[in-house]
């Protein structure tokens, strides 16, 4: 792709997912202007109205109902798959035998076996990919990753993670479906688990390093759902409420919990990391703030601060508006974007990628597997080439 050429997108899945990203595409250009930007180019959905009235709203210059045509296209570059997690590995897959780029919503697949062969995929084929863990482009989780790298924690003993919701707790909620697929394990792979740690799993790889094994448990409480396709009640397989201990390869400990029924808490993403000389915490709710402790303050002054996120000297904040104000949820895509643009102009590796896709997979595996066995279990290193043999 030519460096100064925007780079031309076909998006599928024109649900919540879809909305984030096409904005980020629209937007990255006027706030990062020494990147090259996005043309939206094309939008697939299996309802054709539905496509049209998305490709309208969003800017996008056709519409297609198959996702192979936007594959076929020779005027797009990068298929930015955000669709349900059933559809994840396939569509990848054939993107990336086209020769196109690919951007891959969370979980990668719904599988380290799905997961290992989309990895396979993009570097035999040699295509730039990512996978959208937004929350690492918070500003405060970016100074935060800033401040661990800097030495500002020290060695790390401890970290908790927690995400919390409340909106499947009626029992008269569906599962599978348009709305409600991720109550459906055989769409989603999993529950809570794949969907909400996920976000916390991936923060926990970033910010504090490999996991190198969990003892985790799982709880589904209601056991039968209708299903919103057959309209009969059937079993569900899509677990609730999700928690797990975890062991680092560097030898600190972390809790982590997600949930579906914790009532009040429609987005509680929060988390802790408590180091030899200091500690930070961060939540979703007050996403523009960190909370830091330095143990190298004077005794008399020791105490935790709240740092404002918004200055032009934090991390991405320069390109937004004058100091002290904040921004919110959608910039993370942003930010996203903007990352991935620098790298191709650049050259340079711009992670999450395909292979961070990949680890978050296998400790979510991991967790699920020592719920079921009901012991500690071992996280698969899926960080060398080797891990991947036989995964075509």
């Amino acid at each position: 792709m030519p460096a100064n050429r925007s780079l031309k997108i076909g998006l599928v899945g024109t649900g919540f997912m879809g909305r984030t990203h096409s904005n980020a595409y629209g937007q990255v250009r006027r706030f990062f202007p020494d990147e090259a930007g996005a043309e939206l180019v094309a939008v697939c959905s299996r309802d054709e109205t539905k496509a049209r009235e998305f490709a309208s709203q969003w800017g996008f210059g056709s519409h297609e109902t198959d996702w192979r045509r936007l594959v076929e296209r020779d005027d797009i570059d990068l298929i930015d798959i955000a669709s349900p997690n059933d559809t994840h590995a396939e569509i990848a897959v054939a993107a990336a035998q086209a020769g196109k780029m690919v951007a891959c919503e969370k979980p990668l697949g719904r599988t380290v076996a799905e997961a290992k062969r989309m990895v396979e995929a993009v570097e035999r084929a040699g295509v730039a990919n990512m996978v959208w863990y937004n929350y690492r482009r918070v500003p405060a989780l970016a100074l935060a990753r800033q401040m661990i790298d800097e030495g500002r924690l020290g060695r790390i003993f401890h970290s908790r993670f927690k995400f919390l919701q409340d909106w499947t707790m009626s029992a008269d909620l569906p599962q599978g479906g348009a709305g409600t697929w991720r109550l459906d394990a055989g769409v989603s792979g999993s529950g809570v688990t794949g969907d909400l740690l996920a976000h916390c799993i991936d923060a926990a790889l970033w910010l504090v390093g490999p996991v190198a094994e969990v003892s985790g448990t799982s709880e589904i409480f209601i056991r039968e759902r209708v299903h919103a396709l057959s309209g009969k009640p059937q079993a569900v397989t899509a677990e609730d409420a999700s928690l797990f201990l975890a062991r680092f390869a560097n030898g600190s400990l972390a809790t982590f919990e997600a949930t579906r029924f914790a009532r009040g808490h429609k987005a509680l993403f929060t988390l802790e990391i408590n180091g030899e000389h200091g500690s930070v915490a961060w939540d979703l709710h007050d996403l523009h703030r960190l909370q830091f402790f330095s143990h190298r303050d004077q005794g008399a002054f020791r105490g935790w601060r709240s740092i404002h996120v918004s200055d032009n000297d934090h991390p991405y904040m320069k390109a937004w508006w004058v100091p002290g104000l904040q921004i919110g949820y959608e910039h993370t895509f942003v930010h996203q974007v903007a990352d991935f643009l620098a790298g191709l102009r650049t050259g340079e590796k711009r992670v999450p990628d395909f292979r961070d896709g990949l680890a978050a997979d296998a400790v979510v595996e991991a967790v699920l597997r020592s719920a079921r066995e009901r012991r500690w279990e071992a996280v698969e290193d899926v960080s060398s080439p080797a891990t991947l043999e036989g995964a075509a």
